[in-house]
């Protein structure tokens, strides 16, 4: 079964219209122009700024104690006071990714007829084609990851027909472009003065070379001029020095023909989006951007959802390899210089952006994937252990709220926001969940149990007990990145004992006694672990009927905000579900109806991801495919990329944000399995409109696949396989049954067996 393509009968103008390609560090949008061809070109890590360990506030170890103090006592607005004082972060050049120059091709004739432009989600192709003066033309481009680069080549029907000048302009780094005998060259560095002090960033190349069949290239300052060609074809390479590379060995260009460097792209990224195969429906004959407004004004695409899903997964394959050298940012490998030059950065955010980036990938069948991140949470865990000792006088490590390439932990620059005490372990529970789906006991040893192990050494350093029932909470830490209306009336953000906070804190305790467990180690702190999980503070529920989001039971103030950290207790966790507590799951869906009636909701593409999982969570599929169906109709972009609302966060215009895409992806997912290392539940949020479909490739905890198909909105028939020898229980709402595997099996069951 395809994945699907999205298409459209018009070039892009714009961003937002062009089509993205990646091989997990250098990204190109693609607009198929037919008089300008641009791709506009990202690479993971030309970032400005440099390491710095002077990013702690000096004075904040020592006003801590006064600062929780003034909490317990009820003093929030003193409190608030000195904290914004001392605990904030001073970073020194924290940087951020910059969009590098474009590719330019000007074809002079910009008439064109028959046009079609589109990117095929199972090649990794964008191609686009047009006929123009009784000549037929044809355009490919694709960002190889077996060789490094992105290709383009043009082709015309007619022989000497292809002719451009070609240059690499339209940049914010400061740089020269020259002619060379082959192609075209950039020398520049990524550096700016919004983010970090104007001096400091990675050195980058740039290298272009033009493959000319039957033509002829010259040389004109900082353009090539190619005339009279049969066919053409330009390879870009880039390079910096990040991690003590040569800039100019990275951007070299392999010595290779279009044929031999499209096959291997085409094998290579089969081999990853071909695991997963969605059907919801009959695709709709129609342009992308058609659908989607279609979509947005009622109409039902059910394969819409599908081909969003499987973009999801195409976008993650482009932009985080088993190689990347950085995760997933803010926006991917896509920069499109908005994040990047205003108050915003496109970093790691880790108050749930950068987790979201990661949704799809276990599920949707691309551990690989993830690897990445899980080298740059190692990283970030060394950083965090002088972070932790200098701000709190704690062991183990902590991150906070943002982080960037040179593994920033200190808080953020500002309160409301930066006090995020827990983002270390949010993220590091990604790790935890790479364990879950494969179970590699050596990966766990080695990689994830160190960084699980210091997180919650951390915790217990931090953990204080709260006066009135001595309970163990977090603080003074800000529940991202809301506030509150403290008794006096006054708006606040920092408090001790955060819901977000204790969701975080038990996970990481109850995930690393269970990997000591698992490794036979460290029993002593496994032990202390425990006892500190029993003393956390409980759930609570408010006069609203809501899940607090505080210790007390406060109002927000803003009821419209749009962070919604406390109900990670339902997704990504699972401390609140339907079946085993019913009463804080209600709590958590109050907590959504009432963001979502509040004046002036601020609606978000990674607050539809959250809303359609936290839905499928509470097993409610008609609510999580209509928040599905927002993401994609409101939130998300022509090109179907998810965007963050101009006048959000301090935007002054839509931002692209890679979250939407693939937590949307994610959530989608989830509403069609779900596990949690002893259970594998089928079709537990499962539309009412999807009568019919089927889905093969999904992975659960504990190393199986599945695949699920269903007919008259009943589950008709589940195949599920395991490597290994195993056992687990299949849910179909109510009834369960029991399951063993030898290993390499797959055992079929029929839908009637797990009727209830």
């Amino acid at each position: 079964m395809p994945a699907g393509e999205l298409f459209y009968d018009r070039p892009a103008e714009r961003w937002f219209e062009a089509l993205p390609i990646g091989n997990g560090r250098l990204g190109g949008m693609v607009y198929g122009g037919v008089g300008t061809e641009i791709i506009r070109l990202s690479e993971s890590t030309a970032w400005s700024g440099a390491p710095s360990e002077g990013d702690v506030s000096p004075t904040a170890l020592r006003e801590l104690p006064a600062i929780r103090e003034l909490l317990f006592a009820g003093q929030h607005a003193q409190a608030q006071k000195l904290a914004a004082e001392h605990l904030p972060g001073r970073p020194a050049s924290f940087g951020t990714n910059l969009p590098l120059p474009r590719l330019r091709l000007d074809l002079d004739d910009d008439t064109a007829g028959n046009y079609r432009r589109a990117l095929d989600l199972d090649t990794g192709i964008v191609r686009v084609e047009f006929d123009q003066n009784g000549t037929h033309f044809v355009r490919e481009a694709f960002a190889s990851h077996p060789h490094g680069v992105i290709a383009l080549r043009i082709t015309a029907d007619r022989p000497a027909a292809v002719s451009f000048a070609a240059t690499l302009d339209d940049t914010v780094l400061p740089g020269t472009t020259t002619a060379t005998a082959d192609g075209l060259a950039f020398r520049g560095r990524a550096v700016e003065t919004l983010h970090s002090d104007g001096q400091q960033g990675t050195a980058l190349e740039i290298r272009v070379r033009f493959e000319v069949e039957g033509g002829t290239l010259r040389r004109d300052g900082d353009t090539v001029r190619i005339s009279g060609a049969d066919a053409v074809t330009a390879v870009v390479a880039v390079g910096t020095d990040w991690a003590g590379e040569d800039p100019a060995a990275r951007a070299s260009v392999p010595v290779a023909g279009y044929d031999e460097l499209r096959a291997a792209h085409v094998a290579d990224h089969r081999r990853l989006m071909g695991r997963v195969s969605i059907d919801l429906g009959d695709p709709v004959a129609l342009p992308t951007d058609v659908r989607r407004e279609r979509l947005a004004q009622g109409h039902r695409d059910d394969d819409l959802i599908a081909l969003y899903f499987q973009y999801g997964r195409y976008l993650t394959i482009a932009g985080s390899r088993a190689d990347s050298p950085l995760p997933l940012a803010l926006q991917g490998v896509w920069n499109d210089g908005v994040a990047s030059s205003m108050g915003w950065c496109n970093d790691f955010h880790l108050d749930i952006n950068t987790q979201q980036n990661y949704w799809a990938t276990e599920s949707g069948n691309l551990a690989e994937c993830h690897a990445p991140l899980v080298r740059f949470v190692q990283n970030l865990a060394e950083a965090g252990r002088s972070t932790a000792r200098q701000m709190y006088g704690a062991d183990g490590w902590v991150a906070h709220t943002v982080t960037n390439a040179w593994g920033y932990t200190a808080p953020g620059s500002g309160i409301g926001w930066g006090m995020n005490v827990t983002g270390g372990a949010w993220i590091a529970l990604q790790l935890w969940e790479h364990y879950e789906y494969g179970l590699d006991e050596r990966y766990l040893r080695e990689q994830a149990y160190p960084v699980l192990r210091e997180a919650a050494r951390f915790m217990l350093s931090y953990l204080t007990p709260e006066p009135s029932h001595g309970w163990l909470v977090a603080g003074p830490a800000e529940s991202p990145e809301n506030w509150y209306v403290a008794p006096d009336g006054t708006p606040c953000s920092v408090a001790m004992g955060s819901t977000a906070d204790r969701v975080f804190a038990e996970a990481i305790l109850r995930i690393c006694a269970r990997a000591a467990t698992i490794l036979d180690v460290d029993p002593e702190l496994r032990s202390r672990a425990e006892a500190a999980r029993e003393q956390l503070s409980p759930f609570r529920i408010g006069r609203h009927g809501q899940l607090q989001e505080w210790l007390d039971d406060f109002d927000e103030a803003d009821p419209a905000h749009r962070h919604t950290a406390h109900l990670c207790a339902l997704f990504p966790e699972r401390q609140i579900t339907p079946r085993r507590t019913p009463d804080l799951a209600r709590a958590a869906e109050v907590i959504i109806e009432r963001r979502q009636q509040a004046p002036g909701w601020e609606q978000t593409e990674w607050g539809e991801a959250n809303f359609a999982a936290f839905y499928a969570r509470l097993l409610n599929g008609d609510q999580a495919l209509a928040h599905v169906t927002r993401l994609i109709a409101d939130a998300s972009e022509t090109n179907l990329l998810s965007y963050s609302a101009g006048g959000i966060a301090g935007a002054p215009q839509n931002i692209y944000s890679f979250d939407g895409n693939a937590g949307g992806a994610g959530a989608i997912a989830e509403m069609l399995l779900q596990s949690d290392g002893d259970e594998i539940e089928l079709l537990p949020a499962l539309p009412s409109t999807w009568q019919n479909g089927e889905v093969r490739g999904l992975r659960a905890r504990g190393g199986f696949t599945v695949a699920l198909s269903w007919r008259d909105g009943r589950l008709h028939q589940a195949q599920v396989h395991s490597a290994t020898p195993a056992r687990t229980r299949l849910r179909y709402r109510d009834a369960t049954i029991d399951v063993a595997w030898n290993a390499a099996e797959e055992l079929t069951i029929d839908g009637h067996r797990l009727v209830a």
